[in-house]
């Protein structure tokens, strides 16, 4: 699996490392010490040095991608994921470097983006291409709902994994749709909402196990 995705693994750590050429072409624009992160209400609440918010970030993000990529590819039952999933997660990992620094360097540069409304539209947007993708996963220890009784059975695993993936969906859209209406434009109402759709699912396998025997 891995030899197989091994160039759109090489190039989606370039695409996470980009953000380091473009922090260097900006240093002298960027403060010392930098924001690197942020409350509900777009305050910065965290702070690192220029070094750290330049190339710290882009490297730990690698530092995922990798061991995700490698991971995955040594799950016990990775002949249950097809290359197609396997690409996706490797998409992740650049498309969050990408948009968390465009954040970070367009705040620190003077120049603050609304965190709250594009951090539901990104979210919102993983979840609708998760929710498309949760329903094809077969089973495996890396990847999707792993619950005791998902891993146990392949009809509990299929049926909350169909649930899962329209919740998913729904809640992306929801998410998306939201992000400029007044009580739930906030993050935090959100964050509920995606608390219920994780735990929805598991509730819904564990009842499948318990009184249907899957």
């Amino acid at each position: 699996m891995l030899k197989r995705n091994r160039k759109t693994l090489i190039l989606t750590s370039l695409i996470i490392l980009l953000p380091i050429l473009v922090g260097f072409f900006l240093w002298d624009q960027l403060p010392e010490t930098m924001a690197t992160h942020f409350n509900f209400k777009n305050e910065a609440d965290g702070f690192s040095s220029k070094f750290f918010g330049v190339v710290g970030l882009p490297l730990i993000l690698l530092g995922v991608q990798w061991f995700s990529a490698i991971v995955t590819a040594k799950d016990p039952r990775k002949q249950n994921i097809s290359d197609k999933v396997y690409r996706l997660i490797l998409w992740i990992g650049p498309c969050i470097s990408i948009f968390t620094t465009a954040l970070v360097y367009a705040y620190n540069l003077g120049r603050p983006l609304d965190i709250s409304l594009w951090g539901s539209l990104f979210v919102g947007l993983i979840f609708i291409i998760i929710g498309n993708y949760l329903p094809k996963i077969r089973q495996n220890y890396t990847m999707g709902i792993k619950l005791p009784w998902t891993l146990a059975n392949e009809e509990n695993w299929n049926k909350t994994h169909r649930l899962g993936g329209v919740l998913y969906m729904v809640l992306g859209v929801f998410l998306l749709v939201t992000s400029f209406i007044g009580p739930f434009k906030g993050l935090g109402p959100k964050l509920v909402l995606v608390l219920l759709a994780t735990l929805i699912p598991a509730i819904y396998s564990f009842i499948l196990h318990t009184r249907k025997g899957l």
